[in-house]
């Protein structure tokens, strides 16, 4: 049976890495005898140049009708202050589709121990999971301007909290049994009931799974001094969008790493985390790899092929370790000539 793929290119850069991941696709179809139906559709500010609109309802309703998503990137200068922004169609599709927990791993490349700030002895064997809320919090409240006055309200129930934090704990149960839980609980309400619920999860139904707790802001400098002391991350929809971000260092690129948003259905949204990238779009000198590896989540999360996602995983290492660089990394391989030499691996 064919599987339904949604190209959602998107901005910047993203028409760039998503012709990526469709040829990576399209290879692992071959090579492992799928079947994939692959449909684009406008979305974020290409949709609101087309459309008026980020999110067009055709491109919900295919999305909701998809065996998977896949997004490029959204965003850019070119939007910004006008009455509809490409980010709010993001936030709309997550919502509408049931995106609640965003998967976003962060490993360690030997090969690529130059291109990291830190020394090698601190990221050696770093392997993190960072298990984020998507669809509470700041960007999910109510949102007010009253003259010099703004506000955003950030709200979390308990329901919110305790499917994320399942999610957390069973994923540790596979990896090193161990979930580090980040909020502001010494400041904020809603860390506090954040705590008290993930405590209660853990007590009644993943007490061998080691918890702790840590502040936002020690979690900042902590994931920098001392990384390896990670597994997995468990923390809320702001906190976990900046923690992912800075935890890209680690592995040396933004462009690196990948994500998935899934629900309590198979179907999930795959995107690399860099954003649209205006500056470098339509250079062809995007790194493809964070699309790549969001193909590779794509495979294990919503069409339930491991051994095809470990052949692209594979893939990512082996070219990463044969030298293969895009500019990011300090080398001169363009966004297509990057992917040709994954799909060489794949072959």
């Amino acid at each position: 049976m064919s599987k339904k793929i949604i190209i959602l290119p998107g901005d910047g850069i993203g028409p760039e890495v998503a012709t990526a991941a469709r040829s990576v696709l399209q290879t692992i179809s071959q090579k492992f005898d799928f079947q994939f139906a692959f449909e684009e559709h406008a979305f974020g500010g290409a949709a609101i140049d087309q459309t008026g609109e980020p999110l067009p309802e055709s491109t919900l309703n295919a999305c909701k009708a998809a065996d998977a998503v896949f997004l490029g990137a959204v965003g850019g200068p070119k939007w910004d202050g006008g009455k509809k922004r490409p980010e709010a169609g993001l936030l709309a599709l997550r919502f509408e589709l049931g995106l609640f927990a965003n998967l976003r791993p962060v490993s360690w490349h030997k090969a690529l121990e130059p291109f990291s700030p830190l020394k090698p002895e601190r990221i050696a064997g770093v392997d993190i999971l960072i298990l984020r809320e998507l669809t509470g919090g700041l960007y999910f409240g109510e949102k007010k301007r009253m003259g010099n006055i703004a506000s955003d309200l950030c709200q979390y129930s308990k329901f919110e909290i305790i499917r994320i934090a399942r999610i957390a704990f069973a994923a540790a149960r596979s990896r090193k049994n161990h979930v580090t839980s980040i909020d502001k609980a010494n400041v904020l309400e809603t860390s506090r009931l954040w705590r008290e619920t993930v405590n209660k999860v853990h007590k009644e139904e993943f007490a061998d799974v080691e918890l702790r707790h840590e502040l936002v802001d020690s979690a900042a400098m902590k994931l920098i001094t001392s990384p390896t002391s990670y597994d997995v991350i468990l923390t809320e929809n702001m906190f976990g969008d900046i923690l992912s971000d800075e935890c890209s260092v680690l592995a040396g690129s933004i462009g690196l790493l990948g994500s998935a948003s899934l629900g309590s259905e198979k179907l999930g949204m795959y995107e690399p985390i860099h954003g649209s990238a205006p500056d470098i779009a339509g250079r062809g000198i995007a790194n493809p790899m964070g699309a790549i590896a969001s193909v590779a989540m794509l495979l294990r999360h919503s069409l339930g092929e491991e051994k095809a996602a470990q052949a692209v995983e594979s893939a990512i290492h082996t070219t990463l370790n044969c030298g293969h660089r895009t500019q990011d990394l300090g080398g001169n391989l363009s966004c297509e000539q990057m992917t040709e030499a994954v799909i060489t691996q794949l072959h």
